[in-house]
């Protein structure tokens, strides 16, 4: 296992966004993997992150908040939140946007945390949340094209003026994963759950400063699949003791 991080730090199993866009393309249109298990996967890694990291094993009776995005990052929050919340946490649930603006998939994992009678609340009531024990960012993922603006940077400008730890998905939302430069305003991580394989923007002296300690989670790729032709990266199984590796 040493030997794949000091391959990821000497940056030899990194990728950049274009190359994550592909293998999210290759894992759909290719290998028949949908979009709704790689969120799966992606929600159940930062559960189990969230409760041993954070609550040494059990976070039955602790408060989390859920900041959930539109798309692939606020899904995989909302996975997370279900699963926490089977486990006795009090999740609550904090939207960007109204139900009917989140994107397919997500709206199915709203759903359902809906039938459980999880509390979900609009962003803009962020300012009347009581204090957590943790709060979960799956706002913006990786796919950030600017500053973000509106009720997403009120959130991460709300969580970032909290004493509470804060765990991100993929990355903190707000941080350009290309570059590895901050928009303004960015979430200040604790700790980074990032995907599949880390992004190279993860690895700037900028974005270092905002990950916290940064985790390599599994969304089940096939190993061989980042072999394809689109992408001809090192074909490597670096998830074979666990599910959940710690970069740095």
């Amino acid at each position: 296992m040493n030997n794949y991080i000091k391959e990821i730090e000497q940056g030899y199993l990194q990728i950049d966004t274009d190359q994550m866009i592909e293998v999210d393309r290759l894992m759909m249109k290719e290998y028949g993997i949908e979009l709704i298990q790689m969120m799966e996967n992606a929600g159940r890694c930062l559960a189990i992150l969230a409760r041993e990291r954070f609550f040494q094993g059990d976070a039955a009776g602790k408060k989390i908040v859920i900041l959930a995005g539109t798309g692939g990052n606020g899904g995989g929050a909302l996975v997370c939140a279900r699963r926490l919340s089977n486990w006795g946490a009090d999740v609550a649930v904090f939207l960007t946007k109204a139900e009917d603006q989140l994107n397919p998939v997500p709206t199915h994992q709203l759903k359902i945390l809906q039938r459980m009678a999880v509390p979900i609340k609009s962003g803009e009531a962020m300012r009347k949340a009581t204090p957590a024990d943790l709060v979960i960012d799956g706002i913006i993922g990786y796919r950030i094209k600017g500053d973000p603006y509106g009720v997403p940077a009120a959130i991460i400008s709300w969580a970032n003026q909290q004493s509470t730890p804060i765990l991100s998905l993929d990355t903190p939302s707000g941080l350009d994963l290309t570059s590895g430069n901050p928009h303004q305003p960015t979430i200040n991580a604790t700790a980074t759950l990032t995907l599949a394989m880390p992004k190279k923007g993860l690895f700037t002296k900028q974005a270092k400063a905002l990950l916290g300690e940064l985790y390599l989670g599994d969304i089940s790729v096939p190993p061989q699949l980042y072999a394809e032709q689109t992408l001809q990266l090192p074909n490597q199984n670096i998830f074979r003791h666990s599910d959940i590796l710690r970069v740095y």
